[in-house]
């Protein structure tokens, strides 16, 4: 059975979706429940809204926590990234390691692949995340340490956000 729900954390209000073998969407805060479900319902368009298995309610009550200031790598997370391309969930597996508290270069990130030259590849890769936060493509900056296109919901706004909730930059560069 595929499923989705809302869950409310300190960033706002935010959607999850999944699957017989994990969590295939999540969606950051949009502007309203329609907007956020939006990219869920998208990632499995046979879902319905349900109650989460444990092991999904585990993953909303940890992204909870990490958005309330408790770090958490999200690492036992389990996801259903079967349908993304190769070279996508290899970017999505390495983004993971990324520790909260911690950020890389899309360069960094390329070369630590073996693919030192697909900086732009692994920004696009980012940009199509379906699983944002559990898949820390905000933790992944520009070379010169600036914050660069960040497709979800609030841009780089939610990105500083994200970012000084984990200790990564300085609560004053969002306020």
């Amino acid at each position: 059975m595929h499923g989705y729900t809302l869950f409310d954390t300190a960033l706002g209000r935010c959607a999850v979706a999944w699957g017989e073998r994990g969590i295939a969407a999540v969606e950051l805060p949009g502007r309203d429940d329609a907007a956020t479900l939006l990219r869920v319902r998208h990632a499995l368009p046979d879902a319905a809204e349900a109650t989460p298995p444990p092991a999904v309610a585990d993953a909303i009550a940890a992204i909870t926590r990490l958005f309330a200031g408790e770090p958490d790598d999200l690492a036992g997370v389990v996801l259903d990234l079967e349908d993304v391309p190769d070279f996508h969930r290899r970017v999505y597996d390495l983004a993971r390691t990324i520790p909260p508290g911690e950020t890389r270069s899309y360069g960094e990130v390329a070369a630590a692949l073996g693919e030192p030259g697909a900086a732009q590849a692994v920004g696009r890769a980012l940009g199509a995340n379906p699983c944002p936060i559990v898949v820390p493509c905000h933790r992944v900056l520009a070379a010169d340490g600036t914050l660069h296109g960040f497709s979800a919901p609030g841009g780089l706004a939610t990105k500083r956000r994200m970012l000084a909730i984990e200790g990564a930059l300085a609560p004053a560069l969002f306020d």
